[in-house]
């Protein structure tokens, strides 16, 4: 599951919290809620842990943590629960309660971008890319995907950035500002990055600011290298990929090779 980057914020405390069934309201105790204010822990939902011990579901930063409750009401115990095959159940929580709900708000994200579309909008899965002009692996990554984008089975959506060679805002705002910045992605690609649209005096406003957009999203999804690729699986939780795929990551993310 995708764990996305921490960023430092101060978390408060909700005076009341919802139980488990989400029917009643009960005062946070003083262990609980003084320890997750010392944190910086936001506590989110009690939960019906196993073993009967009261436990909360806490966020801190963007990771999950639980906290249980001893009998005697006055200590806490932070970390993660296992079951007797050591079976990690937190991460089920998290995943459910933190994770997926983050993923599909950077999905929706993603989704608002200004990619170069490559394939249907109506095609089963799309995979989204940080591309940089000069990243070899890119332009391996994006000759790969060729056979399921031509196949109607992926639609790939490529998100130029600027970051790995002095000249490469130059080369993206070219292709950007062509008349067709698809199609003069995909000659780019195919000439081996010879072949760039002839670049205006200077680059846009507009261009400039897109970049600079593409590369925002992609620091916010914790992308640091090219190419940083982002799907959706089965269970539509947002996935990420740093660098060249290997075969199985291919097939997890586009699908059967057609």
């Amino acid at each position: 599951m995708l764990q996305l980057p921490a960023k430092k914020n101060v978390l408060l405390l909700a005076a009341l919290m919802v139980s488990g069934g989400g029917n009643a309201e009960e005062t946070l105790p003083d262990a609980v809620k003084n320890f997750s204010e010392q944190q910086d822990i936001k506590i989110l939902k009690k939960i019906d842990a196993p073993g009967g011990a009261p436990a909360w579901l806490g966020q801190y930063q963007d990771m999950g943590v639980t906290l249980f409750l001893t009998p005697d009401g006055k200590h806490v115990v932070s970390g993660y629960l296992y079951d007797e095959k050591g079976k990690n159940l937190s991460e089920a929580y998290f995943r459910k309660e933190i994770y997926a709900p983050m993923g599909r708000e950077m999905w929706k994200k993603l989704n608002a971008a200004h990619p170069l579309k490559e394939g249907a909008d109506a095609a089963p899965r799309k995979v989204f890319v940080f591309a940089d002009p000069f990243c070899p692996y890119c332009k391996a990554f994006w000759a790969e995907a060729q056979p399921w984008v031509k196949a109607g089975k992926v639609q790939l959506n490529t998100l130029l950035v600027a970051f790995l060679n002095p000249n490469s805002g130059r080369n993206a705002s070219a292709i950007l500002n062509a008349k067709d910045p698809v199609s003069a992605w995909k000659e780019y690609e195919l000439s081996g990055g010879k072949k760039l649209p002839k670049p205006d005096a200077a680059a846009t406003r507009e261009t400039v600011e897109i970049l600079q957009k593409h590369q925002a999203l992609m620091d916010s999804l914790g992308g640091n290298a090219t190419p940083a690729i982002y799907y959706l699986n089965e269970e539509n939780e947002l996935q990420q990929v740093m660098g060249l795929p290997n075969e199985k990551q291919l097939v997890e993310m586009f699908g059967p090779k057609p």
